[in-house]
């Protein structure tokens, strides 16, 4: 009877470290996208102010939640209109008469696995908007630090009441998890119950 159990509560005991370890791993597989560069570049100084900022993901964000700020050295916003999505970069356009000077962009974006990003970046414009910059100024080039992603990291809501998707992945893990571990106790049960008949 006593090895019975004991074989018993090691077959239950092994089974939930096997389920905890499944949805441990469930996390890792889904990462979370990452900014690969930005255009103008980090710390870039371009000839003129350009006509828009953009962020270039390793996948395709959603189009919802996305928000850029573009402020300049004394703190005015410069950013005009919504975020435009495109494959996987994202852009945001300026309004006309933007002075010369150093910029500072703030980015956020809802990553393709539906977690909230966000980073920044800063360059400087040696003259005022309204020329056209030379081509190699505005050309997206490869940023490693260009802002690490921040998946724990939420912010205020969006004005427009669109909010976090709901990670079902997570619920659908844990159900799983509870019911498996369900049937073994089930399962033991009866084995205990069905030994015990034998011994009589």
């Amino acid at each position: 009877m006593g090895s019975i159990r004991r074989q018993l509560l090691g077959f239950v005991l092994g089974s939930f470290v096997c389920a905890a370890a499944f949805l441990g791993l469930a996390g890792p597989a889904a990462a979370h996208d990452a900014a690969e560069s930005s255009s103008p570049a980090q710390g870039a100084s371009v000839a003129v102010v350009p006509e828009q900022v953009s962020v270039t993901f390793s996948n395709n964000p959603l189009g919802i939640g996305s928000s850029f700020s573009v402020k300049d050295a004394s703190g005015v916003e410069w950013a005009d209109g919504a975020v435009e999505i495109v494959d996987n970069e994202a852009r945001q356009k300026l309004k006309a008469g933007a002075p010369a000077g150093q910029y500072t962009v703030a980015w956020r974006v809802v990553s393709s696995d539906s977690h909230p990003i966000e980073g920044t970046f800063s360059f400087t414009a040696a003259a005022a908007a309204g020329g056209a910059a030379p081509a190699a100024s505005t050309a997206a080039a490869t940023v490693p630090a260009i802002g690490t992603a921040q998946p724990g990291k939420t912010a205020a809501p969006e004005p427009t009441g669109s909010g976090e998707p709901f990670q079902w992945s997570i619920v659908i893990f844990a159900a799983a998890a509870v019911g498996l571990l369900a049937t073994l106790a089930i399962l033991a049960r009866r084995r205990l119950t069905a030994g015990s008949d034998d011994e009589r």
